[in-house]
């Protein structure tokens, strides 16, 4: 079933990436280019799950599935939403800071001890490295998750009370199922790390994947050139 669930979340956030790609080509949006290099990063992730879980973890996998799915591939979500909501200056400083962030994070995690792992199991970061890679985890991923999930459920009511709009009840669902895939993806963690459960912890990847697509896909199937659609996959 871990090993299903995996393989679900490599499709998934593999076909998710590409469709930002061709969105990007094709309008130059920045939001677009930061969503399509954070979901290439969830996809990377995925492989190395998919390839942990089916034939056994080592150092190298751990460490590519750590630094990609759960410290950076959030905060280059996050990216994307700020485009949204700030201003320029605001964002193109921001992107910086996230670039410098990003390197400083790959050095830590690529580098910093571990703990040996092996067999087929998903190891926890707690059990496998020190402080400051889960402190990078945590902070990067924690406040990350809650700018998309703000952004997603300001763009869900600001649809949801214009008239103007009328597919207005299908894009505040896109964007509220935005918001419900983000939290099933962060919950991942807290349930891998307390209760400890594979299956749990895939099924949470897979799912919250999932979701954000159908949201994505609910919101960019009513309005092809729409802010809606940009607004719902802050997510």
């Amino acid at each position: 079933m871990v090993v299903g669930l995996a393989f679900v979340a490599v499709v998934v956030s593999t076909l998710f990436a590409q469709a930002m790609l061709v969105r990007f080509t094709a309008a130059h949006q920045p939001q677009h280019r930061a969503w399509a290099i954070a979901l290439a990063m969830f996809a990377l992730a995925s492989v190395a799950l998919a390839t942990g879980v089916s034939t056994g973890w080592d150092n190298g996998t751990f460490r590519v599935f750590y630094l990609l799915g759960a410290v950076l591939n959030v905060p280059w979500l996050a990216m994307g939403t700020l485009y949204l909501f700030v201003a320029a200056v605001t964002a193109r400083r921001a992107l910086w800071g996230l670039a410098v962030f990003s390197g400083f994070a790959a050095g830590v995690v690529l580098s910093a001890p571990m703990q040996a792992v092996h067999g087929t199991a998903i190891p926890v970061g707690k059990d496998v490295f020190g402080a400051l890679p889960r402190i990078l985890a945590a902070a990067g991923s924690g406040v990350a998750a809650t700018v998309i999930v703000v952004g997603a459920v300001v763009s869900a009511v600001r649809f949801a009370r214009d008239p103007r709009l009328p597919d207005r009840g299908r894009l505040a669902g896109a964007n509220a199922l935005i918001a419900l895939g983000t939290l099933i993806l962060a919950s991942g963690g807290l349930v891998q790390g307390v209760v400890g459960h594979d299956e749990a912890f895939a099924l949470s990847l897979a799912l919250g994947i999932t979701v954000i697509y159908v949201g994505f896909t609910l919101a960019s199937g009513t309005r092809s050139q729409s802010l809606s659609v940009v607004n719902s996959h802050g997510a």
